[in-house]
C-alpha cells in the first residue's frame, strides 16, 4: 500500500497533535509500501526524524503552498498532484483537500465548532467554513473523526451520507517519552501512595484561549478560589493572542488579575513541567470536539476539574475526573475546592485510548 499524508500542519497544537501522534503508526504498518509525507518548505525535526526512522518507506514531499489557500483549492501545483496521485490513497489530518488530487480521499472533521458556535466567526465565517466542510465530505470516500459526539455532529448538520469513523485522540508521545525517561516519577497517577509529591499550589489552563474554551467562567471563579487557597493561576497561552467577543473577558484581562500568569508559548518539555508540578487542571470548556489536556494532566498525576459537556462526559466518563455544569461559576468553585484539598492518589487510568488505536482505525477502513 502506498499513503500519501497531509504533514503541513505538522507540530502544531490540536491537528498537529494527532498528526504526530498517529504518524509513526501508520509509517510502521507491515502494509505500508510507501509514504508521502506532504510537508512545508521550512524543516520540521519530528518529521525529519520520522523520515529517518522508517527512510526505507517514508518520503518527504516539500510543498509552498498553505492550507485553505486559493491556491491549494484552486491552483495546487500539478506536479506535486501528479506524485501524490502516484500514491493508493490521500489522508488529511483536517478537512482541506487539494485541488487536481485523483486518489481516494479520507479526510478529518475534529470537531463543527464554527457551526455549534457561531459567535467564533461570524456569519460570512461560518458559511465558508460549512462550505469547506460539505466540500471535504463531498471529495472523501470516508471521514475520520475524534468522538461520538463529533460524529452524530457531522452526520447532522452537514447531512453527511459518506461513512464516518471514531479515531480518537491519546496521549503525546512527549508525555510518554517523559515517563519512560523517569521525569514524571513519582507524579504519575499509575504510582503508589507515598510517592514523592513536588505539586505546587497553582491551578493550570491549557489551550486555545477562545470564547468556547469557557476560560470566563474560571476566570470569575478564580478570585474567590484564591482567596481561599492562596493558589496561583497558570495559562498556557499568551494574552496577546486573545481573539474573543466576549467583553466581560476582554475587561478582566485588561484589569489584570492577582496571581494570574500568562506563560506565553511553551515547548513540550516546559508543558511536561507544567503539567506535573500543576496541583489541578481546570478545563472549563463550552464545547470540545474531544479534550486533549484532562487526560494529559491526568497521565502526569494532576487532578483535574472539567465541564459536563457532552464531549468531556463522554470522553472522561470512566477517568477519575470531577465534572461541574458548564458555565456554572459556583459549582466550578465548590469542585475546584473539593479537588483541591483531596489529598487521595490518583486511580491508574483506563486504558481507553492511544494513537495506536487511533492509527488502527484510520488503517482499517483505509485498507478496504
Amino acid at each position: 500500500m502506498r499513503l500519501a499524508v497531509d504533514c503541513r500542519m505538522y507540530g502544531k497544537s490540536g491537528i498537529g497533535s494527532f498528526l504526530a501522534g498517529v504518524l509513526p503508526f501508520l509509517c510502521a504498518d507491515g502494509d505500508m509500501d510507501s509514504i508521502l509525507l506532504l510537508a512545508g518548505e521550512a524543516p520540521v525535526p519530528g518529521l525529519d526524524g520520522l523520515v529517518r526512522d522508517f527512510s526505507q518507506k517514508a518520503f518527504l514531499l516539500h510543498c509552498g503552498v498553505k492550507p485553505f489557500s486559493i491556491r491549494e483549492l484552486l491552483f495546487f501545483p500539478r506536479k506535486l498532484a501528479a506524485m501524490i496521485n502516484s500514491c493508493d490513497c490521500y489522508f488529511s489530518p483536517y478537512c482541506n483537500v487539494p485541488a487536481g488530487i485523483k486518489i481516494p480521499v479520507y479526510t478529518t472533521i475534529h470537531d463543527l465548532v464554527f457551526l455549534d458556535f457561531p459567535g467564533l466567526a461570524g456569519r460570512v465565517g461560518v458559511l465558508a467554513r460549512k462550505i469547506l466542510y460539505k466540500y471535504a465530505v463531498f471529495r472523501s470516500k470516508a471521514v475520520f473523526t475524534v468522538s461520538e459526539f463529533s460524529r452524530g455532529r457531522i452526520l447532522e448538520l452537514l447531512s453527511c451520507r459518506k461513512p464516518v469513523y471514531v479515531a480518537c485522540n491519546g496521549i503525546p508521545r512527549f508525555l510518554e517519552d517523559a515517563r519512560r525517561n523517569g521525569r514524571l516519577e513519582g507524579r504519575t497517577a499509575d504510582t503508589s501512595a507515598g510517592a514523592s509529591d513536588p505539586q505546587e499550589d497553582f491551578v493550570i489552563f491549557v489551550g486555545n484561549i477562545k470564547a468556547h474554551k469557557g476560560l470566563r467562567t474560571l476566570l470569575e471563579a478564580f478570585p474567590a478560589f484564591r482567596a481561599k487557597t492562596g493558589a496561583r493561576l497558570v495559562i498556557v497561552g499568551s494574552a496577546e493572542n486573545f481573539r474573543t467577543k466576549d467583553e466581560s473577558v476582554g475587561s478582566l484581562l485588561a484589569g489584570g488579575m492577582d496571581g494570574m500568569e500568562f506563560t506565553g508559548y511553551v515547548s513540550d518539555e516546559r508543558l511536561v513541567d507544567l503539567l506535573s508540578s500543576a496541583r489541578l487542571l481546570v478545563q472549563p470548556s463550552l464545547y470540545e470536539g474531544f479534550g486533549i489536556p484532562p487526560m494529559e494532566a491526568l497521565f502526569c498525576g494532576t487532578k483535574a476539574v472539567v465541564s459536563d459537556i457532552p464531549a468531556f462526559k463522554e470522553v472522561y466518563g470512566t477517568f477519575p475526573v470531577s465534572f461541574f455544569r458548564a458555565g456554572d461559576v459556583e459549582d466550578l468553585l465548590a469542585k475546584m475546592d473539593e479537588a483541591w484539598h483531596d489529598a487521595s492518589p490518583l486511580p491508574p487510568l483506563p486504558d481507553s485510548y492511544s494513537y495506536g488505536k487511533a492509527a488502527g482505525t484510520l488503517l482499517a477502513h483505509i485498507k478496504v
